[in-house]
């Protein structure tokens, strides 16, 4: 004969399983939450904080913090009425500007070619085209400073097709040296996008494309109403990535110039280490970076919102 619990004695067992669950899930979550939570707070919401209350005094980075060092926002307005860092934020607007007029749609061209064309040799051609985005940037910049180089490749290459050709300091003059920096930029980093847009063109269904063309729709109308709507989202994936990289970009400059001649290729990042950690100036630096991180939060939150929240919406739907 089977015994049945009663009615009364089950119900407060369901609910302490269901308690028990409840608490071994958020158990779980926090266990996974709370050590990134922890590294966040430590290495990047304690600096910024840091880096503001810096900012307010004048700070070469040993000892303490004096009333005697305490400037207020003098730092801010030194640096807002400084022509070269008014320089080095026109000079990172102008390497922006030329990501998103030429290497964004360079990138995007070399993708449809390569991904949607019918080339002989596609594979090996999209894997050299992508092997500058593999080295380093400071081994790009070692290479490129060779190739640039008055007696370097390029002007080899142009004296022996032109034979009345002078050579050319590329990285000497200051009316080419931006633009010499732009090309590296491209060079190195175009193949990054492309490999983004070849990923977003497979998730294209080609069907709809050949469908297109059996309505009798050109090359040009089926690129312009289906495969680019189509491939909205890493389009605006790819600017906001561009923006970004183009604010903080460091590494290669410093190695070709450190922003000369002349602060010609001057940029907000390399401005702020010249001028800020290796002059021991490490308040006017940190000011520096405060106006760098607002620029990019401002950009960041701004964007999201405007362009890339329906990107956010269809993926939680």
């Amino acid at each position: 004969m089977t015994v049945l619990p009663l009615p009364h004695t089950v119900e407060p067992q369901l609910v302490r399983d269901q308690q028990t669950t409840q608490f071994n899930k958020w158990l779980t979550i926090a266990l996974f939450t709370i050590p990134g939570m922890l590294l966040f707070i430590l290495f990047v919401l304690i600096p910024i904080f840091q880096s503001v209350q810096f900012s307010l005094y004048r700070w070469d980075g040993f000892g303490g913090l004096t009333e005697e060092n305490y400037v207020e926002f003098g730092n801010y307005t030194r640096l807002l009425n400084h022509d070269i860092f008014q320089s080095a934020v026109s000079h990172s607007l102008l390497v922006i500007f030329g990501s998103l007029m030429i290497q964004l749609p360079l990138a995007l061209g070399l993708a449809l070619l390569v991904g949607r064309g019918e080339l002989p040799g596609r594979k090996w051609l999209r894997t050299i085209l992508f092997i500058p985005y593999v080295f380093s940037e400071v081994i790009t910049a070692i290479l490129w400073l060779y190739v640039l180089h008055p007696n370097g490749l390029i002007n080899k290459m142009m004296g022996s097709l032109l034979p009345d050709y002078n050579s050319v300091g590329w990285l000497g003059d200051r009316n080419l040296a931006l633009i010499a920096i732009f090309a590296v930029l491209t060079w190195k980093y175009f193949g990054f996008f492309m490999l983004l847009y070849m990923a977003g063109l497979q998730g294209i269904p080609q069907d709809l494309e050949d469908a297109a063309r059996l309505d009798g729709a050109q090359e040009f109308q089926v690129l312009r109403f289906i495969t680019l709507p189509l491939l909205g989202s890493t389009i605006r994936l790819t600017i906001f990535l561009s923006v970004l990289g183009g604010f903080q970009q460091f590494v290669l400059v410093w190695v070709l110039t450190q922003g000369g001649p002349v602060n010609s290729t001057e940029l907000i990042a390399t401005y702020l280490y010249k001028f800020g950690i290796s002059r021991f100036n490490l308040g006017y630096g940190s000011a520096v970076a405060v106006v760098l991180f607002l620029l990019t939060l401002v950009f960041s939150l701004s964007y999201q919102r405007l362009f890339m929240r329906q990107d956010f919406e269809y993926e939680a739907s």
